[in-house]
């Protein structure tokens, strides 16, 4: 198994909605914002490479949508999906998955594309797509407050295509932190089921090179989300976001988990440790150093 990460741009979204009840006298210590209260965050696609599959993780945002819904992201940065999967080796001809945490548009939008004549394709010509059943009847016929994040410019076309394929969500009740057990996807490669940020968000679990990795997708968005109280305004369930938190996180930090942040504007990866103020970051590095 070979590991890439994959930067697809950078993105901006308001600091007090990424950091929910947080002053931003605390937060902007961590992402400072600009002048109309925007923080610049990553858009960190993950690839894995087995012996006979190209998995890609998340697509980021794409640029299909019309320029005024890109104006209030202000896409930025010299990365893109294919630029970055050309400096790894490989085009989007060469994925054979494509892996959707969620189906919020900062997720799955560069799966995806528009062509000339104004018609939708996706951009992985021989690629599957994943999703799961829980997940994709909540993207489909979404909540009034989510919708806005559930573009069916991403989501239909995926179905059109015929090559939609479903993860088995486990036949088991929630736990006592409203969470489901993970299930396998390929070897060494475990789905874990989050629902406080949506319903039915999935995490993948990585087994590398005798570590544990953990696609933290929208569960951490950055390192500067790892105190139990920054949690995203964007979270459909707060409070199950915090328990889904503190569980995860001392389960990290027990077992020394490698945590792969998909928004960190500036970390890839880091390990967790128990201090005296609670969990807290041990230490930050890059995924090719593993």
């Amino acid at each position: 198994m070979k590991l890439y990460s994959i930067n697809t741009g950078y993105f901006k979204l308001d600091g007090g909605a990424m950091f929910g009840v947080v002053p931003k006298s605390l937060w902007n210590k961590l992402n400072p914002a600009d002048d109309n209260n925007l923080c610049n965050w990553a858009l960190r696609s993950l690839l894995i490479q087995t012996d006979n599959r190209l998995i890609l993780i998340d697509t980021g945002m794409g640029n299909k949508q019309d320029a005024k819904f890109l104006g209030h992201y202000q896409l930025n940065g010299n990365d893109s999906l294919d630029t970055s999967l050309a400096a790894a080796g490989f085009s989007r001809n060469d994925i054979t998955d494509v892996f959707h945490t969620h189906l919020h548009f900062d997720h799955c939008g560069g799966s995806i594309e528009r062509q000339e004549d104004g018609l939708l394709k996706t951009a992985f010509p021989h690629a599957d797509f994943w999703s799961n059943p829980i997940h994709w009847e909540w993207a489909v016929n979404p909540n009034d407050r989510e919708k806005a994040s559930f573009l069916k410019d991403n989501i239909l076309p995926l179905e059109q295509s015929g090559k939609l394929k479903m993860v088995p969500v486990p036949e088991q009740d929630f736990d006592q932190h409203n969470r489901l057990g993970a299930v396998e996807f390929a070897p060494d490669i475990a789905i874990r089921f989050v629902n406080g940020h949506t319903r039915s968000m999935m995490l993948p679990q990585i087994t590398f090179n005798g570590r544990t990795i953990v696609y933290m997708a929208d569960l951490l968005p950055s390192v500067a989300h790892i105190p139990l109280p920054y949690i995203m305004g964007y979270d459909m369930f707060p409070l199950t976001t915090l328990k889904e938190k503190k569980s995860f996180l001392q389960e990290a930090a027990e077992n020394n988990y490698i945590l792969f942040f998909e928004h960190d504007p500036v970390n890839e990866c880091c390990t967790v440790e128990q201090t005296e103020k609670g969990i807290r970051v041990k230490e930050t590095f890059r995924l090719n150093s593993l």
